[in-house]
């Protein structure tokens, strides 16, 4: 609930203001939507006809351009507000994207289990999840026998430096405590707002505590790649884990 009330303050606004009208981001996406799917492009082998669920797919950044390119995708996010402008790009783009606004531990299985082709996400989420292998269990279950997901995130040398200048606070690499901070798109704001702004919380991992959580709950880990930081290619800032859901030949 307490990352619920983060990421609906001022959304929908604050997309607006750095992403440009639904109109104006769904031309973006148009023109070059491969590009703007970044360096993630490269682990999608196809798009057309493709089911993927983009979990904490926010205002649709990437959803849009791999519905552009083919894919059947569904987001899974927390925010109304999130959704509203995700929809409106999507109608702008004349594409469909579902979207179900929803707390991502507890995606109705019955219904969406077992369904997608690749479970992707991207742009930082673990952190908002306290028990890592709860999360990677919920992955697991939207896939089918074989379907990949596309784990991308940021490094865990995040944790003991800024390195993003996102203005978190560092903790001990080792840490296992939930923090307080403020939500990504904070430092965005004038102090009077920023100050106002509900808090998220979080909890950041160790590589280890990452790689042994997919093994651990049924994924077969083919690929881990780390990416360098935006602010200083000479250090890691990013990572990618792939990784798919083993076979059952019983």
């Amino acid at each position: 609930m307490m990352n619920k009330k983060a990421w609906e303050y001022n959304a929908y606004e604050f997309w607006m203001n750095t992403s440009g009208t639904p109109e104006e981001r769904a031309k973006q996406d148009i023109e070059n939507p491969v590009g703007m799917l970044k360096q993630h492009s490269q682990y999608f082998d196809n798009y057309d006809g493709i089911k993927i669920a983009n979990i904490c797919g926010s205002c649709g950044k990437k959803a849009i351009p791999l519905a552009l390119l083919g894919a059947h995708v569904t987001v899974f996010d927390i925010s109304e507000d999130n959704k509203r402008y995700a929809l409106e790009t999507a109608k702008a783009a004349n594409v469909c994207i579902g979207y179900e606004v929803c707390d991502i531990l507890e995606i109705d299985t019955d219904t969406y289990g077992g369904i997608f082709d690749i479970v992707f996400m991207e742009g930082g989420i673990l952190h908002y999840f306290h028990e890592i292998d709860e999360f990677m269990n919920i992955m697991y279950l939207l896939l089918k026998q074989g379907g990949k997901m596309i784990c991308s995130d940021f490094h865990p040398f995040t944790k003991i430096s800024d390195i993003l200048e996102f203005e978190q606070p560092a903790v001990s690499y080792f840490s296992t405590d939930i923090i307080e901070g403020e939500m990504a798109h904070a430092r965005f704001y004038e102090d009077d707002i920023r100050n106002r702004m509900p808090k998220c919380s979080y909890r950041k991992y160790t590589i280890s505590e990452i790689i042994n959580s997919i093994i651990n709950n049924g994924f077969c880990l083919e690929k881990f790649d780390e990416h360098p930081a935006w602010t200083n290619d000479r250090i890691p800032g990013e990572f990618t884990a792939i990784a798919v859901k083993k076979r059952n030949f019983s």
